[in-house]
């Protein structure tokens, strides 16, 4: 097959029919970044040739060198046969217009923050440029952190992390983007690393899978560190913890955001008289819920 394959497919349009049949072949789940095995193909086969994501066009008719087969060939066979992540695959993901470098140290980036952010989170913010302090809770690749740092100006931002591996990818991805003077990443098991600090605006996208959830993910989630999905028995282990301290780590009308992806009935349930706003997206409904610092738990009080 794999001579087979190199011989015969010699251009881009040649690679990208047989790679959306292998995939279709194969039953790959998609999830991390694409839904469908076109968009998959069309972007392993542009980043492994290193040709912008948003330009099929001219090149579909392009010749392929031997190498570069070679290297399209091993790269499907990676996302076919092991089921690793496109994004891991060519060590990228993308929220919106922003490129980060990921790999197995960190899950891949997917977020609905990222469009709340790309609005400065208005209405809740009511000016952008007074924000001065943020916090990106359970920071993985430290994408998030990123994002708010675009958002916010005028705004230092604290990227909290408890793996030290992930923290290693987002220095990286803070690096990429010149931003080592406003972004700090900082190993800490929540809050404990920064007693004292308050901040304007908290948001997290921590672990929130299910026990359940977690014993039947596709193959390609496995791929991803345990650390930053598992969340115990209703997914709720670490918001818990956060609804329990954040208010003391808020300004005076500071807001906390989290997102608990298709969670929305287990928070619910688990705090009935939460005030929780819960925010849409132009692509979803629901999945992340924020609630000001005057509703939050008082210091030193969890809540129910």
């Amino acid at each position: 097959m794999i001579n087979s394959a190199t011989d015969e497919l010699l251009t881009i349009r040649d690679w990208l029919r047989w790679a959306v049949s292998r995939f279709n072949e194969a039953g790959l789940f998609f999830g991390h970044g694409t839904d469908n095995a076109w968009d998959e193909a069309v972007w392993l086969i542009l980043a492994s040739l290193h040709l912008p994501r948003d330009t099929l066009e001219p090149w579909l008719d392009a010749r392929l060198t031997k190498s570069e087969r070679l290297t399209l060939l091993n790269n499907l066979q990676q996302r076919v046969v092991q089921r690793l992540p496109t994004a891991y695959v060519v060590q990228e993901a993308w929220l919106g217009p922003f490129r980060f470098y990921v790999d197995q140290r960190v899950i891949v980036p997917r977020s609905y923050f990222a469009e709340l952010l790309e609005n400065g989170f208005a209405p809740w913010i009511d000016d952008p440029h007074a924000v001065t302090a943020t916090l990106d809770l359970c920071t993985g690749s430290g994408c998030l952190a990123i994002l708010m740092a675009h958002a916010f100006a005028n705004a230092t931002v604290d990227a909290i992390d408890i793996s030290a591996e992930a923290l290693s990818v987002a220095r990286r991805n803070i690096a990429d983007y010149a931003l080592e003077d406003r972004v700090q990443a900082i190993e800490s098991d929540l809050f404990a690393a920064v007693k004292g600090r308050r901040y304007d605006l908290i948001v997290s996208n921590p672990p929130y899978v299910t026990s359940a959830a977690m014993d039947a993910l596709p193959a390609e989630y496995r791929h991803e560190p345990a650390l930053a999905l598992a969340a115990g028995r209703d997914g709720l282990d670490l918001v818990r913890r956060i609804l329990g301290e954040a208010r003391e780590h808020l300004n005076p009308g500071g807001v906390l955001a989290v997102e608990v992806g298709h969670n929305q009935e287990l928070v619910e349930a688990a705090f009935p008289d939460l005030p929780a706003v819960w925010l849409d997206t132009a692509h979803a409904e629901n999945k992340v819920f924020l609630v000001t610092r005057d509703d939050l738990p008082g210091a030193g009080r969890k809540p129910v």
